[in-house]
């Protein structure tokens, strides 16, 4: 009998966990008195890299039926998770060099595909020339153009903070090809620098960076560089489309790096809790300290949970991706960044022992986490997606019909069952506008009735959670009505002015807030049979929801002692167990 796509997922985590061992071990293959090492010296991590792609971690974000590994867009992203506790600035680059490719997957021929997969297993890299110094995220701003000459175009202009720009050997550009303004002025080549005369390309100094300091984050400056017709991807005239494309799958990857930041600064905070004894108990013992630990922890699944619809829709419901992997871009880093600095008092004094051989790993992955709240689409970037939409979705939120909302639970069955096999990733399918439809918050109806149902089979203590949590995720849910009204109001008021106001903006956070709400108690229900235990857990979902509801009521708790409590037992058999912070509950290395 054939294994479900979750059982084979841990079984690989678990073969790629193995291999890299403890990374407190310094006989480990990835250990973090290296990846300090690299940190100090802001030296870029070649031999991880090379110890991935012998193992062929990158494959797994490739096509397969070019030469690739990849059949879900979560095997890879969960890889990199594998990776990215250990040394953020070696995932960062893997990651990079994987989504350079994505707008050869989008819009590139079978044969542009085979040959660039065939030199990336061959040890080529690649990176992703979009950005400029004086546009930043306006890309109808872009100036580097690419003039037709025949046979190809000769490419002029500055692409700058692009990642692995100095080390990879090719670039794919975002370039205008058109004289008239618009969206279709853009269009995407290839970059082959090997292959390019040496006077027309010229690579810009690596900037010095806050966090991912081993990293080369740099430029590259081209004066009538050459490159041929066979490396047009896509039409020309489709490069907006293609690159907007590619940045919402990167907006769903990326968030893995901060994530698995998280885990391993809420991991080695608990080495520290679970050992130091203050006045006869340990630190995890005191009231305070365990709320600490368990609200990051309750954060960290929150964005587990969104992230798991998030990088799902990219395959089940491409047609809605702008709405899911903005919301998850600008939430989940917003979030894990607090959770982090939380965890950081609890530390204390330890916190600024920068030579420690666990305290300096835990600022590095706070400097490292900061990463995923502008790459690829900054905060901004991703609240006025949401914003230019939010009309819409909210009217689908409050005044959605039955057969709408129905079609929309059986999606969420695929969206948030780690079980459910996914349908193939097509991303040529990726729509920039959902038209109004986010299915989390079109399916929480029922999400919600699931929970009540699940509620009415459980054991006594564990019923009064999840009614707890099933009433405080309604209170949160209803809260579209109150959206709905304020963004009429707010677009009637201001007229021309609606879609850069503050206010929108605002309303979009809050929006974001609806649809981790409904994230949340969707992946308890869908997912709740192939959990292992202690998972999933009413106590662990009434403190998401605290969390959650804590943005809009910041001194209210609708969680007791007792409840905290039961998320700690959670907690720490999780990582006594050794698992990843994740409902995957991947079994790490241990020694």
């Amino acid at each position: 009998m054939q294994s479900d796509p979750k059982t084979e997922l841990i079984a690989l985590a678990a073969r790629l966990e193995d291999f890299l061992g403890d990374p407190h071990d310094p006989a480990s293959r990835m250990p973090f008195d290296q990846v300090m090492e690299y940190d100090e010296r802001e030296e870029f991590p070649f031999a991880l890299l090379g110890l991935l792609r012998r193992w062929g971690v990158p494959e797994y974000s490739l096509p397969g039926a070019q030469g690739g590994r990849a059949g879900n867009v979560e095997t890879g992203f969960n890889l990199a998770r594998i990776v990215a506790r250990r040394c953020s600035s070696t995932a960062t680059a893997m990651v990079i060099n994987n989504l350079a490719f994505m707008p050869v997957w989008i819009g590139g021929t079978d044969e542009q595909k085979r040959r660039l997969i065939a030199d990336m297993k061959d040890g080529h890299s690649m990176s992703w020339g979009l950005s400029e110094r004086d546009h930043g995220s306006d890309l109808l701003a872009s100036g580097t153009t690419a003039r037709k000459v025949a046979g190809g175009y000769l490419v002029s202009g500055e692409k700058w903070l692009i990642g692995t720009a100095t080390m990879a050997d090719r670039m794919t550009l975002f370039v205008r090809t058109g004289e008239r303004p618009g969206p279709g002025a853009f269009s995407i080549l290839v970059l082959d620098k090997a292959r390019t005369p040496v006077d027309t390309v010229r690579e810009l100094p690596r900037e010095k960076l806050h966090g991912l300091r081993g990293m080369d984050i740099s430029g590259l400056r081209t004066e009538d560089a050459f490159v041929p017709d066979e490396n047009l991807i896509g039409a020309e005239g489709q490069g907006l489309e293609i690159a907007l494309k590619a940045t919402q799958a990167a907006r769903a990857v990326i968030n893995g790096l901060a994530m698995s930041a998280a885990d391993t600064a809420l991991r080695l905070t608990l080495d520290f809790t679970e050992q130091r004894m203050i006045f006869g108990q340990a630190v995890s013992d005191i009231p305070y300290s365990r709320r600490q630990l368990t609200e990051a922890f309750a954060d960290l699944m929150i964005c587990d949970a969104v992230s798991l619809g998030a990088v799902r829709s990219l395959q089940a419901a491409p047609e809605q991706t702008s709405v899911w992997t903005s919301v998850a871009k600008y939430f989940l880093p917003t979030l894990l960044e607090r959770s982090v600095s939380q965890l950081s008092v609890v530390l204390g004094a330890r916190f600024f022992l920068r030579g420690h051989a666990r305290y300096g790993v835990f600022q590095k992955m706070l400097r490292d986490l900061l990463v995923a709240n502008f790459a690829d689409g900054n905060t901004v970037v991703n609240l006025r997606n949401l914003g230019q939409q939010l009309g819409g979705l909210l009217d689908g939120a409050t005044g959605a019909d039955d057969a709408t909302r129905a079609r929309a639970a059986e999606r969420a069955g695929v969206l948030f069952g780690m079980h459910r096999p996914l349908p193939v990733y097509e991303p040529w399918k990726q729509e920039l506008f959902s038209r109004g439809a986010d299915d989390a918050l079109l399916a929480a109806p029922d999400g919600l009735a699931r929970l009540r149902e699940l509620a009415g089979d459980a054991k006594e203590e564990e019923r009064g959670r999840l009614l707890r949590a099933a009433d405080a995720a309604q209170e949160l849910l209803d809260h579209a009505g109150k959206l709905a009204d304020r963004r009429s109001a707010l677009q009637a008021r201001l007229g021309r002015g609606y879609g850069q106001s503050a206010e929108l903006f605002d309303l979009a956070k809050q929006y974001c807030l609806l649809h981790a709400t409904a994230a949340c108690v969707l992946t308890f229900v869908h997912s709740h049979e192939v959990l292992e235990d202690p998972l999933p857990n009413a106590a662990v979902l009434l403190l998401q929801l605290e969390r959650l509801r804590r943005q809009l009521h910041p001194h209210e708790s609708i969680t007791d002692q007792a409840d905290v409590d039961e998320v700690m037992r959670v907690l720490r058999h999780q990582y006594r167990e050794h698992r990843l912070f994740s409902y995957w509950q991947f079994p790490l290395a241990h020694s």
